[in-house]
């Protein structure tokens, strides 16, 4: 219980914390990518200013005159060996391309937005469209693209850094939280084992007093009904009291001392097919007083687990016992060993009146009673599906159950295959 509850206080504070480190690694990276585009931005912007400066453009006689001659790249000036420009472009006001260096473009231009980034092979361009104006209205459109290689690669090598540091970092996030999981049940650990130490010690001291009053009581029967009828009446009370007080410590000392691991030495290798024989064959005599048939399926097979045998058996006796309690006379009592690839199944099922379905999130509770008046009546404490529970869990296992009532009921043991 307590490693469980460590795994999970690790594996919260492995998420929350990992969750964190992901999303602040995700906003590094994404500011990162913005601050480089920003970058090609600002330099792409310069060298279009630049071009534009150095458009001459003249209205005489009604007519305008454009001259590009001197615009760097795109006239008569070759482009600098370290030009990193892919292309330039121009396009008259109504949008029709006049003049271009380097890639063939479209007669058309295509989009009139500022800053773009185009994906071509190999590699990625970052293109500027600069509306130029004159007098306040626009002559043309000059058109300019950079590679963004240098961005691209940086990006990468960052992404390739987390990629690797991520992953690391959870690891050693995993580890702090399985450290401090441990430091943060130690309190809580020793609380429980002084609260189960303080109930089987009560357990054990309450069961010698009454006891003697069980005794007593029995003792007291013994005598000659004549002697006073009201009087032998109140003895048989106690006594029938004093036998389910004694039911229900056996059972919370049963709970107490078998809390948390098996014990090493108790674990042995059990066949299960003759576990099952012998716990019906010990059964007490409820289901065949109350007319009932019990029904065993097991496979041909043996089925090998390892555990320890006498807390399984009480298990299956415990949900028997329950089937049979609430299976109305002439009904059917099933259970069934099933094994399969990965897991052993132990059914126990019956024909009986059911479990509400609002009450079976809490079947497994202590003293939890679906109808107490009737569950008294029957003899049951509460404590015995929270035995069963408590022992599957100790061997690894879990219980299931599913019911519809006035249908039956049907549980179900997992428990791991060898």
């Amino acid at each position: 219980m307590f490693n469980r509850s460590r795994r999970n206080l690790a594996r919260w504070f492995t998420l929350s914390m990992g969750s964190i480190l992901v999303l602040f690694a995700s906003m590094i990276y994404y500011q990162r990518a913005i601050d480089r585009l920003e970058e090609s931005d600002r330099l792409l912007y310069k060298k279009a200013h630049v071009m534009a400066a150095n458009i001459n453009y003249k209205w005489r006689q009604g007519q305008e005159q454009l001259d590009l001659s001197k615009v760097p790249i795109l006239g008569d000036y070759s482009p600098p060996p370290d030009s990193d420009i892919a292309y330039v472009r121009w396009y008259s006001k109504t949008g029709r391309l006049q003049q271009f260096y380097g890639l063939q473009p479209a007669d058309q231009i295509q989009a009139i937005a500022a800053f773009e980034t185009i994906q071509t092979h190999p590699e990625w361009l970052r293109q500027l469209t600069l509306p130029v104006d004159y007098n306040g209205r626009t002559i043309g459109y000059l058109q300019i693209a950079i590679p963004i290689t240098d961005a691209q690669d940086t990006l990468r090598k960052m992404l390739t850094v987390l990629v690797i540091a991520v992953p690391l970092t959870l690891g050693m996030i995993s580890l702090v939280g399985w450290f401090l999981g441990g430091l943060a049940m130690q309190p809580i650990q020793i609380a429980y084992r002084q609260l189960q130490r303080f109930t089987s010690d009560a357990s054990h001291e309450l069961r010698a007093p009454l006891a003697a009053i069980l005794s007593n009581a029995q003792v007291g029967l013994l005598s000659p009904v004549e002697d006073g009828k009201p009087k032998h009446t109140r003895l048989e009370k106690i006594a029938e009291i004093a036998k389910s007080m004694n039911q229900i410590i056996t059972d919370l000392l049963f709970l107490a001392r078998q809390a948390g691991r098996l014990d090493p030495n108790s674990i042995q290798l059990i066949n299960l097919n003759d576990l099952l024989k012998d716990t019906l064959a010990s059964l007490p005599l409820q289901c065949s007083t109350e007319h009932l048939r019990v029904n065993l399926h097991l496979p041909e097979e043996a089925v090998i687990t390892q555990g320890n045998p006498d807390l399984l058996k009480q298990a299956i006796t415990n949900l028997l016992l329950n089937a049979c309690k609430y299976t109305l006379a002439d009904g059917v009592v099933w259970a069934r060993l099933v094994s399969q690839y990965h897991r052993i199944l132990i059914q126990v099922e019956d024909n009986g009146i059911g479990i509400p379905e609002q009450d079976l999130p809490h079947i497994f509770d202590r003293f939890y009673r679906v109808d107490e008046e009737r569950t008294r009546e029957k003899g049951g404490t509460g404590l015995g599906l929270a035995i069963v529970q408590q022992i599957i869990a100790a061997h690894g296992g879990r219980i299931t159950v599913s019911s519809q009532v006035g249908q039956g009921s049907l549980f179900q043991i997992e428990l791991p295959l060898l």
